[in-house]
């Protein structure tokens, strides 16, 4: 067993499947509700069982003492951009693998935006990341988007297929993406690759039963997990949609 293995082992050490819970949207979109106060919010999160947190470096260092002993691990984001910028699809890398380590975390997340007109160097750099988090021992969350400006191609089943191959074959070890809307259509997606495949939360939804029928969807056609921001931060209290997105993470699924 290798470094890699021993920290993909405490993301799951809970079951196995994982919630994680981003909170970088400060970079992209600025102090977003829920985020004001991130010791307090990074706090609220861990206590509720959360596996992990995804942090930019600056926050990270606010959040370390926090999670020390938590139980909830820190994944570090690496990329960034934010919607100031002349093209916001446009990832760029901020940080580094070795930084990361440094801050004590378990693994390290990379934004790709497939479609986009710098796809290319988006790619360029998840390859290279891949290359710095085996060197490292570090795993490598590759959050696959389709931003190709085409109406409905974030959440066709054939390009986030194709999203999540190409994320497991530039080197990443867990790859997020959008859920496609039915357990039968995500199944292609998840049939599509060997790595675990963790859905987006994405923006704020109506209810939590909303929320629960797309993480119950997605656990039935085959996700290793969920990585919900907005409609776990944001919430009046984090532990109670935690709670229950972890219930349907540890039921055991009827096949899609």
């Amino acid at each position: 067993m290798n470094g890699k293995d021993i920290r993909l082992g405490r993301l799951f050490k809970r079951s196995d499947r994982i919630l994680i819970v981003p909170m970088d949207h400060g970079v992209t979109l600025g102090p977003v509700p829920g985020l004001g106060d991130m010791r307090a919010t990074v706090a609220a999160v861990a206590a509720g069982g959360a596996d992990a947190v995804v942090l930019h470096k600056g926050a990270a260092t606010q959040a370390i003492e926090i999670l020390s002993g938590s139980g909830c691990e820190l994944i570090v984001q690496l990329s960034a951009s934010t919607v100031l910028a002349p093209d916001p699809n446009r990832k760029e890398i901020v940080s580094s693998v070795e930084q990361a380590l440094r801050l004590g975390a378990t693994a390290v997340s990379a934004h790709v935006n497939l479609g986009a007109a710098t796809e290319a160097e988006m790619l360029r750099d998840l390859g290279r990341l891949a290359e710095e988090c085996d060197r490292w021992g570090l795993p490598l969350l590759a959050m696959m988007y389709v931003r190709d400006g085409k109406a409905g191609s974030e959440y066709d089943p054939a390009r986030i297929a194709h999203a999540a191959r190409v994320a497991e074959e530039m080197g990443a070890d867990l790859i997020k993406v959008n859920y496609t809307g039915s357990p039968q259509s995500f199944a292609a997606v998840t049939g599509a690759v060997a790595k675990p495949v963790l859905i987006a939360g994405g923006p704020r939804m109506e209810s939590m039963e909303d929320i629960e029928r797309m993480v119950e969807g997605a656990v039935t056609a085959g996700a290793r997990g969920a990585a919900i921001g907005r409609n776990i931060f944001q919430d009046p209290s984090p532990s109670v949609p935690i709670g229950r997105i972890r219930a349907l993470l540890t039921r055991t699924p009827e096949k899609a």
